[in-house]
């Protein structure tokens, strides 16, 4: 298996397995310099971490963070950064009735199909453990990006689950925090607690929205025509475990719209700069960022693994039946939101560093 590693200048590969001894990160591309110690990354996977709520799955893990090398005195040296997460709470036996059988909706069919064999523990490469790694290195870019463009802030959170959606007149920045949900929306979060309860009982699972907002964003990252910032960020989240889709700014959406109605006016604000009526285009026009908020919405699809029984083949061929058991995210969308965040962490800082070499940072002037 090939093709683990993502990004351009700020490169990210990681290894390991759900039910392995271990899982972590080579980060190759951090600039030299940069304040950084395990702690700094250990908040991030804190927010990630299962078994924080009766929402996810009850599987224990701490998700403590080692960094084994490419830091010196509290400093990244600009060599790769290696990150370990040990695993210290498998249940391999929780999969053994499932071994010879395909489960309905997740990637054992098309691993064994390719490869001709498949870690059937927890799923291996397809476990949503993955993204443990994938945090613990978004950690690293965002102690970059505090560093190279310190007005820059990412912020995600859910924006509906199953069919109900929140309702942004009540949106609350300050609500995200308070939920298990990451919800900016408290009545929509105590509905949302309701129908899980209820799939829960019922042995079924739910998908889910996800919303990463990045602001602070300098205009002019990314490139036409193949390098475009939003190809990569869609790349990005797409590549993440259990998404099935990918939206930037008005998104899907847009199809609906008029020109008129979908263009982002454009005037010069006070501080001499240009500003903008409306984000339709999500910050992003051309593949190159405009200085708006960049906008990414990814939808994640049912947990899989579930107790309800499905009809499926064995690895002969021949038809069956599966349950599921075992610790599994009833909504495995709101683990997500932290991993969308730490995915567009990594992009942003890629292009960052791309535009520098291009550019050396230069703009062209308005007014």
């Amino acid at each position: 298996m090939s093709l683990n590693t993502f990004g351009h200048v700020f490169r990210v590969t990681t290894w390991g397995e759900s039910h392995g001894p271990a899982l972590g990160a080579v980060v190759d591309g951090c600039p030299p310099g940069v304040p950084l110690a395990e702690a700094d990354l250990q908040v991030w996977l804190d927010r990630r971490k299962p078994g924080q709520s009766r929402y996810v799955t009850q599987r224990r893990e701490p998700d403590a963070v080692e960094i084994l090398s490419g830091v010196f005195e509290g400093r990244s040296t600009g060599t790769p950064i290696q990150l370990l997460i040990r695993n210290a709470d498998q249940r391999s036996k929780d999969y053994s009735e499932i071994a010879g059988k395909f489960r309905p909706g997740h990637a054992d069919i098309a691993y064994w199909q390719k490869y001709g064999l498949r870690d059937y523990r927890g799923g291996g490469r397809s476990s949503a453990r993955e993204t443990a790694a994938r945090v613990a290195a978004g950690g690293v870019a965002r102690a970059a990006l505090a560093e190279l463009a310190p007005a820059l802030s990412i912020q995600g959170y859910m924006v509906q689950i199953g069919p109900h959606p929140i309702d942004r007149g009540r949106f609350d920045a300050e609500e995200i925090a308070r939920n298990p949900f990451w919800c900016p929306d408290a009545q929509a979060a105590e509905g949302w607690a309701d129908y899980l309860d209820g799939l829960r009982k019922s042995g079924d699972s739910a998908g889910a929205m996800v919303e990463v907002v990045a602001r602070g964003v300098p205009e002019g990252l990314g490139a036409p025509v193949y390098g475009k910032l939003d190809a990569d960020l869609a790349a990005a989240m797409m590549s993440i475990n259990a998404v099935k889709g990918v939206e930037i700014g008005e998104g899907m959406a847009a199809a609906a719209l008029t020109g008129s109605a979908n263009a982002d006016e454009i005037f010069m604000g006070n501080d001499g700069r240009p500003a903008y009526a409306s984000n339709h285009a999500g910050g992003i026009l051309g593949g190159i960022s405009t200085g708006q908020d960049v906008v990414v919405r990814f939808a994640v699809k049912p947990t899989s693994s579930i107790l309800t029984p499905r009809r499926t083949i064995t690895t002969a061929g021949e038809p069956a039946e599966i349950v599921t058991k075992g610790r599994h995210d009833p909504c495995v969308g709101i683990r997500a939101v932290p991993v969308g965040e730490a995915m567009m962490a990594c992009v942003l800082l890629d292009h960052l560093l791309l535009d520098r070499a291009q550019t050396g940072g230069a703009r062209g002037p308005i007014g």
